[in-house]
């Protein structure tokens, strides 16, 4: 695995056990992002907060990376509602400026890339990028 892999592995990493342990120390900031109209709001945020942490660990080992990456990937389609809620409501988000519940839709898409990318091991190809061997 190259070195800008493992940067990006490392970033994804550090992105979701910082946000899986602000389900906890933070739950109200993730319970008031979600839409009112999702069930049981405490219990997504701390099961999704769980799921951010186990996945994180998971990208740390190679045996499970794959799975855990596709499980990342997946929590993270999960809360598209709660940013797009954010983005179609930003009256109810006065303290975030309404490009950044713009960009964090972006944030997404390119977060999603990297956990893909930085997660795989692609046979036979040739990389420009410098072996971390």
């Amino acid at each position: 695995m190259n070195k800008w892999k493992i940067a990006g592995l490392a970033f994804v990493f550090f992105w979701f056990m910082g946000g899986g342990i602000g389900h906890f120390t933070h739950t109200e900031f993730f319970v008031n992002i979600m839409p009112p109209s999702f069930p049981m709001h405490y219990e997504a945020v701390y099961i999704s907060g769980v799921f951010e942490i186990l996945g994180a660990l998971g990208l740390l080992l190679a045996a499970t990376r794959k799975w855990a990456a596709n499980g990342l990937i997946l929590l993270t389609l999960c809360v598209t509602p709660a940013n797009i809620h954010m983005w179609l409501n930003p009256q109810m988000y006065p303290d975030v400026p309404e490009w950044a519940l713009s960009v964090r839709l972006v944030i997404q898409v390119l977060l999603i890339m990297c956990i893909w990318w930085s997660s795989r091991e692609f046979p036979n190809a040739k990389s420009s990028l410098v072996d971390a061997r």
